[in-house]
């Protein structure tokens, strides 16, 4: 096993991991941490008490953040006519129908959001081998499946992120960056709780939110009291 670099483990020890502390007093710990030489993405992974291997206990949809994720969102849609005309005016990074599937077929996977107007699926159903593995297959939950193409490319541009349970049943999203202002971390951080409470499966029973935890992309976890 490699031994900790000394900015780790530097930025470990400013942690107790025995804790739970208040959201703000958790973004100011990893803000004080020694950084690395570029802006960290900070992240929240939340712990859900559901069953990953029942479909009527998958958590996935999309929420806004207010204070958006503070990087460039590379965003492709498949659409056609006035609808592929939309989203390249909303600022899709590229649009296109049967070609476009033929090009991430090929191997093409310089994007991180996929929208699709309902039509479309028939191209881009064939990409589920493709797309699936790397969570970034279409999905009328999330709102990336949608006849309104143009207005779901704004909301993905100014920050909206997508989530689904992982195997373990964890959801992972991104809160922004290291060098945002704290209250705006706790904003977006606020927001992500708010949405993910509002999506308990109704067959969940006991305790929906075990755990929650944010870190940075190089740091450390602190555990944190999400208020529910």
């Amino acid at each position: 096993m490699a031994k900790p670099s000394k900015r780790m483990s530097a930025a470990s020890a400013l942690v107790d991991r025995d804790s739970v502390y208040e959201p703000q007093e958790a973004f100011d710990l990893l803000k004080r941490a020694p950084a690395p030489k570029f802006d960290e993405t900070v992240e929240v992974c939340v712990r859900l008490g559901v069953d990953p291997r029942k479909s009527d206990q998958l958590v996935r949809g999309a929420v806004s953040l207010p204070k958006g994720l503070g990087k460039t969102v590379k965003v492709i849609v498949f659409a056609e006519g006035d609808k592929a005309e939309a989203a390249t005016a909303a600022g899709a990074d590229e649009v296109g129908s049967d070609e476009l599937a033929a090009k991430i077929q090929d191997g093409w996977m310089d994007f991180d959001i996929v929208i699709a107007s309902p039509d479309m699926m028939r191209h881009v159903g064939k990409l589920g081998k493709v797309l699936g593995p790397q969570g970034k297959m279409p999905s009328p939950k999330s709102g990336t499946v949608t006849p309104d193409v143009g207005n779901a490319v704004t909301e993905f541009k100014a920050g909206k992120v997508e989530f689904r349970t992982d195997s373990g049943g964890n959801v992972h999203a991104p809160l922004g960056k290291r060098s945002f202002a704290t209250d705006d971390l706790l904003i977006n951080f606020r927001a992500f709780m708010d949405h993910i409470m509002t999506m308990r499966p109704s067959a969940v029973k006991g305790t929906y939110v075990r755990r929650v935890s944010v870190s940075t992309s190089m740091g450390p976890g602190a555990f944190v009291n999400f208020g529910a």
